[in-house]
């Protein structure tokens, strides 16, 4: 059978839908092959990358993955560690000694010093065993408490579009509203400054019209025209084209068959 493409760049799919026919095209995330065929597992939007074919949902929950860059808050804390709520159906823990630098004599120290129920931290996700027990560690040069600001809640496989190529999206709603935004891979948005109102407003913009075409564009529009060179500010397609790098992931398809590896390290 001759290898054939079914579908476009950022098509709309359906569950089931056949997106390519032949061998020559791989399922990535999204996606499985059944047969000679490669179809569709979500309703969502297709990604396509030389011989490998994605969907990124419009919608689903956080499923972490080791090396993800996520914003959690303290829930809970015992001896020796502290319970995180990190977005996900599954709470993270952070042990003391992926916490702390130096030595905590434990029989001597209150550990509510370094974190506190109710405080928001930056943390990188060290482990996700099979049983989904996570760890996290604070190991990372950007993991820190997060001080003051608020948090709003974002789709999590529509991160890469907040972010934009190369941080461009988010380092353009930071400089027009006067604002420090963090992004966590979980769907967490650490935000304060001058007009958190208005950096709210084209986030849930964004979040609203990721899937459309142009959406770049109306930002800037939104945030009052442009004075960034246009290269500078694209929107990510994540075409042959794109140059984004793992640190600065724009959500290009990630070419491992059938692994569900969807995302990149945060922009602050």
């Amino acid at each position: 059978m001759e290898s054939e493409i079914l579908v476009k760049q950022r098509q709309v799919v359906l569950p089931g839908d056949v997106m390519a026919k032949g061998i020559d095209y791989l399922p990535g995330s999204g996606c499985y092959r059944d047969g000679d065929e490669v179809k569709s597992k979500l309703l969502g939007l297709v990604k396509l990358k030389d011989r490998f074919l994605g969907v990124v949902p419009f919608s689903g929950i956080y499923n972490p993955r080791s090396g993800d860059g996520i914003i959690a808050t303290v829930t809970d804390l015992q001896n020796a560690f502290w319970i995180l709520n990190i977005n996900s159906p599954y709470d993270a823990i952070l042990q003391i000694s992926e916490g702390v630098e130096e030595f905590v004599d434990l029989k001597r120290t209150d550990i509510t010093r370094y974190f506190d129920v109710g405080d928001v931290i930056y943390v990188k996700v060290l482990n996700v065993a099979k049983s989904k027990s996570i760890t996290l560690t604070m190991n990372d040069h950007r993991a820190k408490k997060l001080i003051g600001g608020m948090t709003l809640k974002f789709t999590p496989s529509k991160v890469p579009r907040l972010i934009g190529k190369q941080g461009s999206m988010i380092e353009l709603i930071k400089k027009r509203t006067g604002c420090q935004i963090i992004v966590g891979q979980n769907g967490i948005v650490w935000l304060k400054g001058d007009d958190v109102s208005k950096a709210i407003e084209v986030i849930r913009m964004i979040e609203k019209e990721a899937h459309t075409s142009g959406l770049t564009d109306r930002v800037t529009e939104f945030l009052g025209g442009k004075d960034v060179p246009e290269e500078e500010i694209s929107d990510c397609e994540c075409d042959e084209e794109c140059d984004c790098t793992e640190e600065e992931n724009c959500g290009c398809l990630d070419e491992k068959v059938e692994e569900n590896t969807e995302g990149g390290d945060v922009h602050e």
